[in-house]
């Protein structure tokens, strides 16, 4: 099947799927009003086969360094897929599936599956890493980006969460190791929370969207005016280093989010 955008509608939720700009979510409209930053860059994109900055775009793969292109000098940052071209594998009204085949400068051939299932009051969304070939280290993490305020005189989103604890940011953007008690916004910076990711986001007297994951990681990055990002991983920025998660024959690497929704 092409890479084609696909439209899924479920009572009055609309989502946008476009594989052949980097497998993103291009569009999520509730009751007609967009929760996503617009533009090619935006909407929610998929961080795989890492998540965030990777020091110096060098990992170790077993006793190999690997170096990955510096696309945010001094770093690589948010893996390959969001610059290649997905493919349909499956489309109905309201669930997609579409995949990537990883390709250079990802040393390893393997594929990347991500699936949308849309409801009224909800979007999940599952990925998964496979190798063609050897084992090999990977992260798997969205990138979505809300809007701030949804355009209508309305107040500003609240976003609202309790971490168990803040990963240190060093000057380079990485975690440092340390953990901290969880600081005051502004954010760029990565949480954990043990018993799943769950982050409320409020619009005042107009809608709540939690984002929950299984996974215990999440980076929220609050720096922008228009928009604020809540992103779910497998672990934290620079992970193929101090966090590896690894994908072999037998076993892929798998993670799921979930957008819930409610109108207030």
């Amino acid at each position: 099947m092409s890479d084609e955008e696909i439209a899924l509608t479920a009572g009055d939720a609309e989502v946008t799927v476009t594989p052949g700009n980097g497998g993103r979510i291009g569009s999520l409209r509730v009751g007609g009003v967009e929760l996503l930053r617009q533009g090619a860059k935006f909407g929610c994109f998929p961080m795989v086969p890492w998540c965030g900055r990777i020091r110096d775009g060098r990992f170790l793969d077993g006793a190999t360094v690997r170096q990955m292109p510096l696309n945010s000098p001094p770093h690589a940052i948010h893996g390959t897929a969001r610059d290649g071209a997905w493919k349909t594998a499956r489309a109905t009204a309201d669930e997609a599936v579409i995949t990537y085949d990883l390709v250079e400068p990802w040393p390893h051939p393997g594929r990347v599956t991500q699936a949308f299932a849309l409801t009224g009051d909800g979007l999940t969304v599952t990925m998964s890493v496979e190798t063609y070939g050897d084992s090999f280290p990977a992260q798997i993490g969205w990138h979505p980006w809300f809007h701030r305020n949804l355009g209508d005189g309305g107040a500003d989103v609240r976003v609202d969460f309790l971490p168990a604890w803040q990963e240190e940011r060093g000057d380079d953007h990485l975690p440092t190791g340390r953990r901290l008690d969880p600081q005051p916004g502004p954010w760029d910076d990565c949480f954990g929370m043990p018993d799943g990711v769950d982050v409320t986001l409020t619009w005042p007297e107009r809608l709540e969207l939690k984002v929950t994951s299984r996974e215990e990681w999440a980076v929220v990055y609050d720096e922008q005016e228009a928009a604020v990002c809540v992103e779910p991983q497998t672990g934290p920025p620079n992970g193929l280093n101090t966090h590896p998660r690894l994908v072999t024959p037998i076993e892929p690497l798998e993670a799921t989010m979930t957008w819930s929704w409610r109108r207030l």
